[in-house]
């Protein structure tokens, strides 16, 4: 009874709040100055024709008719057409979040992998120069600006690497393999999927070292030690799934964050993702694209804490407390 009680008021409060961020997403773009007439590069174009282009995007209501359009809207799975292209927005983000999940994954599972490893043999050989070395690249890297890094990166391997696009534009002339495009698409990735890797290694391998080392000070490792178990043992049977509450934390909170923070990486190395999107619809005042793109990110922000939080119960039960 206790886990569907928790169950429940977990569903309800990530219901409430992805009705609320809905609502601040409609607020936030209304409040700026200006509309998508007013950010038209036109020399030539009348007050009559800015009247009729308001009227014809709905700009001409007022803001709560727009609101209610716009739930309206959301509830039947629509959500509006892009004030630029006059496509539907749906159509404008799925090839665009379809290209960003691949790389948003392979940067991921490096910083997973690789973070995890690090704390783990950080916190296992405490006081060591292991440990020091690992501390001192994870701070450097974990405070290095994202698009800081992606301009280093694709300076240094730009020679090597593909730097920009997602594709060889030749490539498609020599009729080439799935493998040739599946090798193609993967070269294209590594150095945006590397910037946000490297980035989040530093953020797990210090949460990591940090949690890990606070298990191993608990009584029952001590006991364990008493009995007679090996270091690594004790540290992969008992302390390392005790410290994965604020791992858990993390991940969930990355994953939020990899779809937002995909934006200046896109856009350093054109990469035709999301966030790229995101980023020309900021320029050109393009409401419904922004709207589309900030309402994907609220809800994977959204759904990875709350898988998150049904994990921390399968985790440690004692939450539901």
């Amino acid at each position: 009874m206790r886990g569907a009680d928790y169950f429940l008021k977990r569903t309800l409060f990530a219901l409430v709040t992805v009705f609320v961020a809905i609502t601040l997403n409609f607020i936030i773009f209304r409040a700026t100055p200006g509309d998508a007439v007013t950010g038209l590069r036109c020399q030539f174009c009348t007050v009559e024709f800015k009247d009729q282009l308001r009227a014809e995007l709905g700009l001409d209501k007022s803001k709560w008719e727009q609101y209610v359009i716009y739930l309206q809207s959301l509830a039947e799975g629509d959500m509006g057409r892009s004030f630029v292209t006059r496509e539907p927005v749906v159509d404008e983000l799925i090839d665009p979040l379809l290209n960003t999940l691949p790389m948003i994954a392979l940067g991921t599972a490096f910083s997973i992998v690789f973070g995890i490893l690090s704390g783990v043999v950080a916190a296992w050989r405490r006081g060591t120069f292991l440990d020091w070395g690992n501390l001192s690249f994870s701070l450097l890297f974990y405070s290095l600006p994202t698009q800081w890094l992606g301009l280093m990166l694709l300076i240094v391997f730009a020679g090597t690497l593909p730097a920009s696009g997602i594709a060889d534009p030749f490539l498609a002339f020599t009729d080439p393999s799935w493998w040739d495009t599946f090798v193609d698409r993967l070269e294209h990735m590594i150095l945006p999927a590397a910037t946000i890797g490297i980035v989040l290694y530093g953020e797990y391998a210090l949460i990591v070292r940090s949690s890990l080392m606070e298990a191993l000070s608990e009584d029952y490792v001590l006991t364990a030690r008493a009995k007679g178990l090996r270091n690594w043992a004790i540290v992969w049977r008992h302390a390392f799934r005790a410290s994965l509450l604020p791992v858990a934390t993390l991940i969930a909170l990355s994953l939020g964050y990899l779809v937002a923070g995909a934006i200046l990486v896109e856009a350093v190395f054109s990469y035709p993702g999301i966030g790229l999107v995101t980023y020309d619809a900021v320029t050109e005042r393009d409401y419904p694209v922004l709207q589309g793109a900030f309402l994907i990110l609220t809800l994977s922000v959204v759904f990875a804490n709350y898988l998150a939080d049904l994990l921390y119960f399968k985790l440690d039960p004692r939450v539901a407390e």
